[in-house]
């Protein structure tokens, strides 16, 4: 079975930086368009970051754009979120996800667009 699994997140400073990891086992990763969601309490998931299943293009929620940044590694099997300039509304609850059959030109926005995900990492920035 296809299994996701994060790591990275953790407590920081507003303006410090984290860098999230997001393994993936069980499943043809090459092929997955991935993504980060997160999600605050009491607010609905939100769409964070994406990127092609060579991880070349790259799309960035307007929120976080210019601080974090998607990247992977494919022969690691891992997708990254690289978080900088971390701000007290970035807290959340981030999670990696993974769409198993992207169509080609797509970004995947919406949670309902993926298949597998993670178990959620913690991030919390503090003022």
């Amino acid at each position: 079975q296809v299994q996701l699994v994060e790591s990275g997140g953790g407590l920081v400073q507003a303006g410090g930086s984290l860098r999230l990891s997001c393994a993936a086992s069980g499943g043809t990763f090459g092929s997955w368009a991935m993504g980060w969601f997160r999600q605050a309490p009491g607010k609905e998931r939100e769409f964070v970051a994406a990127c092609s299943r060579g991880g070349f293009k790259t799309t960035h929620a307007d929120s976080v754009k210019g601080r974090f940044t998607i990247s992977r590694d494919n022969a690691k099997n891992t997708v990254y979120l690289q978080m900088n300039s971390l701000k007290p509304e970035d807290t959340a609850v981030y999670a990696c996800a993974a769409v198993a059959n992207p169509r080609t030109a797509t970004y995947y926005v919406r949670p309902g667009d993926y298949d597998y995900w993670g178990q959620g990492t913690q991030v919390t920035v503090s003022s």
